[in-house]
């Protein structure tokens, strides 16, 4: 009888064992290993497939089904660990069923291949994270919400090229980066409805001789459907790069909200105020109180998406099906996974802890004669062109500028001077208040419609909260590997 002499699912073709030196550069990266409940849950449907094939019978399928339990069992506790001579989850795991299960245990690798192992325990481990992600950012959304339902009505600067614009609801600015973030919940779950497809079944490349129920496989897994090729099942990675794609996207998104958090705790700002729990100080600077959760996650927006550029790089070109280059998925993966595990609940804390300062932010919201389009828009609205009244008003900035005082100064005739058509009228659109309340129309910045916005996002956020919480698979296996 033809044995080989170590752990590997392969060797039969080899005369010899494998030098120390492929072995150091084929071993799995540890954390690959936790991709065990995952491997486990993909050899349940397996043997399961194997007892529709008839490769197993009804006992059999009883022995593999309660030693693959103990073995997550003692997995989970520890009790099981690999070795240096398992070269990845695939190995390790065979490995324990053969000790339990004696040669009968090595059943299992009829009809399968690493190669459809490897993209299942991929795709599972992303459709269960995807839910914990979801529900992270949804706490990040959550503390934008808390903060702009406080301040519908606190009048803010808004910028273009940052120099102060128009004024608007400090509500509005929060609202403006909780939109996004909703857009990327909505990617998230269009991703995992793509996502719920098995490569299970699909073998080395062809197909397997043994597994001719993948579907019913791909159900009992928590999928949708089995793939419709099996070359394609095992040599496309695009499940994977569209996950950072979206994790990648959700980093850059917040990383606009963490420029401006650090901004606007900054001494020349002044519009918030951290709070201490959520803040860092200076080894030799005692008064510094720095924002380093926001500049922390500002960073890892490149750091991830340098993930997904590594993973678009490896795949480029790679023939059909399996090339050993694909190994490079999970590095990604896992490291987009971990950043945004430590990154969304510390983001939510600072968002929601801070406190903002109103009289700081309304006085700002009117420097810069960020009023100025209101002059237009009165003269527009009396029936002056445009593009005439947009050099009226200009000409009354520069007025102003030049008396160093801004609109709330102007007299009568200094209006008259300027254009006599700027009648003591107009000061009735010269305020904050007249200002925000103008811009009425759906999405704009008046209060009412802000405060509908605000409902309407948490009310779209409801449905995307219970989605998150509803588990992907009726297994057991949990999101905590």
């Amino acid at each position: 009888m033809t044995t080989t002499t170590n752990n590997n699912l392969w060797g039969g073709r080899f005369d010899g064992t494998p030098s120390p030196e492929l072995t150091r550069f084929s071993r799995s990266d540890p954390r690959y290993f936790a991709m065990a409940p995952y491997d486990l849950l993909g050899s349940r449907a397996h043997v399961r497939e194997l007892h529709r094939s008839g490769i197993l019978d009804a006992n059999e399928l009883d022995r593999f089904l309660e030693s693959l339990d103990a073995i997550e069992s003692d997995v989970a506790t520890g009790t099981e660990q690999p070795t240096p001579t398992d070269e990845d989850v695939h190995t390790f795991l065979e490995r324990l069923l053969i000790e339990r299960m004696g040669p009968d245990g090595g059943k299992i690798r009829a009809g399968r291949s690493r190669n459809d192992q490897a993209a299942n325990d991929l795709r599972l481990y992303m459709r269960d994270k995807v839910r914990t992600i979801t529900s992270q950012l949804i706490m990040v959304i959550d503390a934008l919400t808390l903060q702009a339902d406080q301040h519908l009505e606190t009048p803010a600067p808004g910028f273009t090229h940052l120099q102060s614009a128009q004024p608007v609801v400090f509500a509005h600015q929060l609202l403006a980066h909780a939109q996004p973030l909703l857009r990327n919940l909505g990617r998230f779950q269009d991703w995992d409805h793509r996502a719920a497809v098995s490569p299970l079944g699909a073998a080395a490349l062809a197909g397997s001789t043994f597994a001719l129920h993948p579907e019913i496989s791909a159900l009992e897994m928590g999928y949708r459907e089995s793939a419709e090729n099996s070359i394609d099942a095992v040599g496309s990675r695009d499940a994977a790069i569209e996950f950072l794609f979206v994790c990648s996207l959700t980093l850059i998104d917040l990383s606009r909200l963490c420029e401006e958090i650090i901004s606007w705790a900054s001494q020349q700002f002044g519009w918030i105020r951290m709070n201490d729990s959520y803040c860092t100080g200076s080894s030799i600077m005692p008064q510094k109180k720095n924002p380093d959760i926001a500049e922390l996650a500002r960073g890892k927006a490149g750091r991830i998406l340098g993930d997904l550029m590594g993973l678009m790089a490896a795949v480029k070109s790679l023939p059909l099906a399996y090339n050993r280059d694909l190994a490079e998925d999970k590095n990604a993966i896992f490291d987009a996974v971990e950043t945004l595990d430590v990154t969304l609940p510390a983001l939510a804390g600072l968002v929601a802890t801070f406190t903002v300062n109103n009289d700081e932010l309304a006085r700002q919201a009117e420097a810069g004669f960020t009023l100025a389009t209101e002059v237009a828009d009165w003269l527009a609205v009396r029936g002056v062109p445009f593009s005439e009244a947009h050099d009226v008003s200009g000409a009354l900035v520069r007025f102003c500028e030049s008396k160093g005082f801004g609109f709330d100064a102007l007299s009568d005739d200094q209006l008259a001077s300027v254009d006599v058509r700027l009648t003591p009228d107009i000061r009735a659109v010269l305020t904050l208040s007249a200002a925000l309340e103008a811009r009425s129309g759906f999405g704009g910045t008046a209060p009412a419609r802000v405060a509908e916005q605000l409902q309407r996002l948490r009310n779209n956020l409801e449905p995307i909260r219970v989605w998150a919480t509803a588990p992907s698979r009726s297994d057991g296996v949990t999101s905590d590997v």
